[in-house]
């Protein structure tokens, strides 16, 4: 203990914290595009603790995927799965649901947001946990490479923990540019689109199907699906709630006159 103390004194620690940091922040785009199109809808008042929880179940998630997942990543099946859920949840997220009474009670607003984004956080980390791994692995070898394993540990839960205020920030800035121009809620729910599809595609399976070069040219045909499912899905099912609320409501504020 006394070793890992004085080890993070010195400056070469500091810098792995911040490579860390910055590797994370990278990383962490498409999670604050989730927060953000989730948090979207609560109340003003219950937004911060939104974007801190989702943010803090995004990190808290890498941190336990990096130091003990890391390898389940290429069991076969997991990306397919995971890519599905995530699509779901881009649909979810562009066709939110309703209620008699215009919103459910704050509290189920405030966990079903948080509940979204730690699922689609549990799919996007599959990909990201090998950079901060290996990101982490080098630098603390770097530092003390008698004790790199107490160091790895050390600055991955440093370095994912310090970026969760960055996250929430990227986060408000992103919500409040999605009540300026809505539109940019069809781009982030596309970009998560992209974002499975591309999981999809590296699944170890796909490989096996059509080869591993094959696979890997068709990445970027995997994921522009995947946005283009994730757009015409939310187009159509938001035009048959559309259509189903005419019918219930024919002198409604959209009825003809």
């Amino acid at each position: 203990m006394e070793a890992l103390w004085a080890d993070i004194w010195q400056p070469a620690f500091w810098v792995a914290a911040g490579q860390i940091i910055g590797v994370n922040i990278i990383l962490s785009g498409d999670n604050a595009v989730v927060i953000a199109l989730a948090c979207r809808m609560l109340p003003p008042r219950q937004r911060l603790w939104g974007m801190i929880l989702g943010a803090g179940v995004a990190v808290l998630l890498r941190v336990v995927f990096t130091l003990v997942v890391a390898q389940a990543m290429e069991y076969p099946y997991l990306k397919l799965a995971g890519g599905l859920l995530l699509l779901w949840v881009a649909v979810k997220l562009v066709v939110p649901e309703d209620s008699e009474d215009g919103g459910v009670e704050a509290a189920d607003n405030l966990w079903r947001a948080v509940r979204i984004v730690a699922i689609a956080d549990i799919v996007m980390s599959l990909d990201n946990v090998i950079a901060i791994a290996a990101s982490a692995e080098t630098a603390a070898a770097r530092v003390d490479l008698a004790h790199a394993a107490a160091i790895k540990t050390t600055l991955i839960i440093f370095g994912l923990a310090t970026s969760v205020p960055l996250i929430v920030a990227g986060s408000a800035v992103l919500m409040m540019l999605l009540e300026r121009f809505p539109i940019l809620v069809w781009a982030g729910a596309g970009l998560l689109g992209w974002v499975a599809g591309d999981i999809m595609a590296k699944d170890v399976v796909v490989a096996g199907w059509i080869g591993t070069d094959l696979a890997h040219r068709s990445e970027i045909w995997a994921a522009v699906a995947g946005a283009i499912f994730v757009l015409a899905t939310g187009y159509v099912m938001r035009r048959m709630r559309h259509k189903g609320a005419m019918i219930a409501d024919p002198g409604g504020p959209g009825a003809k006159k």
